[in-house]
């Protein structure tokens, strides 16, 4: 179930109260009274056997005396009760139901799902509050409140927080499409409400309270999907660390589940905030700033003493301030007085007329490479009305038929300035009471941005896996297998490397000797001076912690007499640990190297994750470690190292040269690929992998399996690049590739579609254009393989570049009922066929995905796809008042689908 009957869940033509009274304080009373005095004008039907009226208004004993089916049913009556409910209202027709009685067993609640399954009988709740729906009068529930009508839709898992979001945003004025409490969620999840709201016209940006999710895949994928078409903004509650203690590794112990939301929340290009005013502050603002935003700030004031204020803030909530180039200082110098500030903040003096505040502008305008984003902060004088201030400067900040200016304003004050205030806001251009908001709004414009570009990557799981390596993969599997065999989960540190080393990952040789000191000291010498010295235990995980590692040993009596003291505190501290050894490694010296944590982890709801920060033996203590989501690709892992503090230091500073980033970035592509490679891995700690200048490498490695195959790309929350649905295919004499699109297809995309003339595009549209937007040609390029398939077939010109020819696409509904397709050819692939080879992979590749029916639709003089399709048994259908569209369709269920077509049967484009 997805979005199925969540139209007569939130606009219904009737809807009965079960359980409906006028006892006051009840919630039976509430709801009958919420409802009535919505202005719903539909048909309201109470039911209670306890009564003949409620209100003026016959009252039915039971479902089965309604006149006729409701559409909606919202029952508040005993536990017990709701499973035969919904048996008796699924029978009779009903297709929603808002169950808000709260304490159902397990066994009551499969009860109540199972009853509704039949006839997919969407359930809210239980245990909810219910929902309000502003536009259609709707108000099933028993909050306090009604809601205004507005354009936010607010989800929420905690019944307390609708109410108390209800006052707050009453207090203020603030409307909403749709207010709806999950209550226990046992039907209708988030998943459901951002599909169903990513495409409502009436939401422009969506807000929810999150406490948990339980299907990672379905909400990752729902949330990606919703993010590309508006603002998603999250509250989630539970910053506190829910890492376990008894954890095999540093990764496990750090990987606390509020981290994992983090990663899942950026990685869906949705927004995380901290509190309830962020979270309409943040909505605001990302449906009224349209300009690009800037990852540094130009604070453009008439006051010193706000501008110093509004940069404190800046500093504080880690927004860096621009520093104006010669060029921009030069200008502004030309139209500001000569006591200007001459840096940033640009204070223009409190006495700046309105033609002052527009040359500042100007001057800033047309230099946005030293400017980023401007913070307008004003303060009200009595020399210039500030309401002329604000006519002069809106024309400038959103010119007629031009972009946007990046501009967020502040009118500090209150009477004096209130209709300056206003006028900003009439023109579309984001205002704050204080320079602090508005700064927080910069930091989370800045971070929505960073998130929208990680909505954007689709990697595969082949990324990190050096060419030649499979025979290395087998024996890694292999060895897992051995393994587990023997009854251990840890592998042993030699074991470790070798793992990590047959994905790339540079390690330093290490080798394994009994647990006597002439044999460490033999080995030592074989090795050369200095060397390291560990314990070799399956029981000893964390080896620092018992005195099991002795660096920098310098000759062989330093090796036995460390060897012989080691055995020691090892005795001593851990009695019962099984000693089979000692490792002897070289001693790697960098002396301005730093020591990072690379490492994996199953989280309970999100499957396999992976850590960077710096590393050590105090990694817990210091604690500056980011997680993100499988699979990465190099832009996906460089956003993650930006997240931590120790990306700075990566830089370089003073006379550190900056380390080899990109050695970084492949060790975490290794073991993004490692984790998709092995389901076996529960827990993975590279730690150190000590990186400079010269590269990266990994003086130890623990690895923790397990049979029960946590890991996985199947177990990944985010669906990777279908890397094996790629297939070569002889076409005309030339190899032809048939492969999903990649994000990295843009510029070749662009490229084919420039390629197509006018009349192409009007068959693939249904009207003429020119040219396709970045975004636009980037959204065909970015997509969810979870719901929507886009095949590109390619070739090798002769420069040996990838030449695109042609792409069929298909879009899911989430149901998975039915998927839209589009096919689209190159002008002089018209008539060769290359139109039934990608129609014959989309189809195969809908039929085994599950999708039953097929469906496009094209202009009636386009003769060739609907010859085409007709060949591979799609019906015709007219459009019901459209005679120019014809409506085709296939049953992907039928032996017919895909059958052989002439060899004239080609589509160049269908819309």
């Amino acid at each position: 179930m997805s979005i199925r009957h969540l139209d007569s869940l939130f606009d219904p033509q009737s809807v009965a109260v079960i359980g409906a009274s006028e006892r006051p304080f009840s919630v039976g009373g509430t709801l009958w009274r919420n409802m009535r005095a919505s202005g719903f004008a539909g048909r309201i039907f109470p039911v209670n056997a306890k009564h003949r009226q409620l209100s003026g208004q016959a009252c039915y004993a039971s479902v089965d005396d309604l006149p006729e089916a409701p559409e909606l049913a919202v029952i508040c009556t005993p536990p017990a009760t709701v499973a035969p409910l919904i048996e008796q209202l699924a029978q009779r027709g009903t297709r929603a139901a808002v169950v808000i009685s709260a304490g159902q067993t397990a066994e009551q609640k499969q009860a109540m799902l199972d009853a509704a399954r039949p006839s997919l009988l969407r359930i809210l709740g239980p245990n909810c509050v219910g929902l309000l729906a502003p536009h259609a009068r709707l108000n099933a529930s028993f909050a306090h409140l009604p809601a205004r009508p507005g354009e936010l839709a607010f989800v929420s898992q905690s019944g307390a927080l609708v109410t108390a979001m209800l006052d707050w945003a009453e207090a203020r004025q603030i409307g909403f499409s749709h207010f709806v409490s999950l209550g226990e969620h046992a039907d209708v999840d988030f998943g459901d409400m951002l599909d169903y709201l990513a495409t409502c016209p009436r939401t422009r940006a969506i807000l929810l309270y999150i406490e948990s999710v339980d299907q990672a895949r379905k909400f990752m994928s729902a949330a990606r999907a919703a993010a590309r078409n508006k603002p998603v903004i999250v509250v989630k509650a539970g910053r506190s660390a829910q890492g376990s203690k008894a954890a095999a590794s540093h990764t496990g112990a750090l990987a606390g589940a509020d981290d994992v939301y983090d990663a899942a929340i950026a990685r869906a290009g949705m927004l995380r905030v901290d509190t309830m005013e962020q979270l309409f502050l943040a909505a605001e603002l990302l449906t009224r700033f349209k300009a690009p935003i800037g990852e540094r700030m130009t604070i453009l004031t008439n006051g010193g003493g706000a501008g110093v204020m509004a940069a404190d803030a800046a500093a504080a909530m880690g927004v860096p301030l621009a520093e104006p180039g010669p060029a921009l200082i030069a200008e502004l110098d030309r139209v500001l007085p000569a006591n200007w500030s001459r840096g940033n903040p640009i204070d223009i003096i409190g006495d700046a007329p309105p033609r002052r505040y527009v040359d500042a502008l100007q001057a800033l305008a047309r230099h946005p490479a030293d400017s980023g984003t401007v913070l307008f902060i004003h303060a009200p004088t009595a020399i210039v009305p500030s309401a002329d201030i604000a006519r002069a400067m809106a024309p400038v900040i959103c010119p007629p038929g031009q972009p946007p200016l990046p501009l967020i304003s502040s009118w500090i004050g209150g009477g004096g300035v209130a209709e300056a205030r206003d006028l900003f806001i009439q023109a579309g251009i984001a205002t704050y009471d204080t320079a602090e908001q508005a700064i927080d709004a910069v930091g989370m414009l800045q971070r929505y941005a960073r998130n929208q570009a990680e909505l954007s990557e689709a990697p595969h799981t082949s990324h990190g896996l050096p060419a030649g390596s499979a025979a290395e993969v087998a024996r890694v599997r292999a060895l897992v297998r051995e393994v587990l065999a023997s009854g251990r989960e840890m592998l042993t540190e030699p074991e470790a490397k070798a793992v990590c080393a047959a994905y790339g990952i540079p390690v330093v040789v290490t080798r394994c000797v009994p647990p006597e000191p002439d044999a460490a000291a033999a080995e030592a010498a074989r090795i050369g001076f200095p060397v390291v010295l560990k314990i070799l235990s399956q029981d000893i995980s964390h080896k620092s912690d018992v005195g099991g590692v002795v660096l920098s040993l310098q000759d062989e009596d330093d090796v036995r007499a460390a060897a012989r003291a080691m055995l020691g505190r090892v005795a001593k501290s851990l009695p019962q640990a099984r000693v089979e050894g000692f490792t002897v490694q070289a001693m790697v010296r960098r002396q301005q190297a730093q020591e990072l944590i690379i490492g994996a982890s199953i989280d309970r709801v999100f499957g396999p994750v992976i850590l960077f920060g710096q590393g050590g033996t105090a990694v817990e203590v210091l604690k500056d470690s980011a997680m993100a989501l499988p699979p990465l690709n190099a832009p996906l892992a460089q956003a993650l190292i930006e997240r931590t503090r120790v990306a700075r230091l990566l830089k370089g500073y003073r006379d550190v040269p900056p380390a080899d980033l990109d050695a970084v970035v492949a060790t975490l592509q290794a073991v993004s690929r490692l984790l998709a490679d092995l389901p076996e891995v529960a827990e993975l700690d590279i730690n150190p992998l000590i990186v400079d200048h010269q590269g990266a490498i990994a003086l130890d490695a623990r690895v923790r399996v397990s049979a029960q195959r946590p890991a996985g790309a199947a177990h990944f929350a985010i669906q990777p690049y279908p890397a094996e649905l790629i297939e070569s295919v002889a076409w005309h004499d030339r190899p032809l590739s048939l492969r999903p699109i990649r994000p990295e297809d843009e510029s070749r995309h662009r490229e084919f579609l420039d390629s197509l003339d006018a009349d192409d595009l009007r068959m693939r549209f249904f009207h003429t254009r020119r040219k396709l937007a970045r975004s636009e040609v980037a959204r065909l390029v970015q997509i969810d393989y979870a719901r929507e398939m886009a095949f590109v077939a390619t070739t090798t010109d002769d420069a040996g570049e990838e030449k695109t020819l042609g792409v069929v696409r298909a879009v899911a509904d989430p149901d998975n009922v039915g998927a839209d397709f589009a096919i689209i050819l190159r002008p002089e692939c018209k008539g060769t066929g290359l139109g039934r080879v990608l129609m014959d992979k989309l189809i195969r590749y809908q039929r085994a995905a599950g999708t039953r029916q097929l469906i496009g639709h094209a202009l009636s003089e386009n003769q060739r796809i609907r010859a085409l399709v007709h060949d591979l048994g799609f019906v015709e259908q007219p459009v019901p008042g459209d005679r120019g569209t014809v409506r085709m369709a296939l049953d992907l269920q039928t032996e017919k689908a895909g059958r052989a077509a002439p060899e004239h049967a080609d589509a160049p484009h269908v819309g």
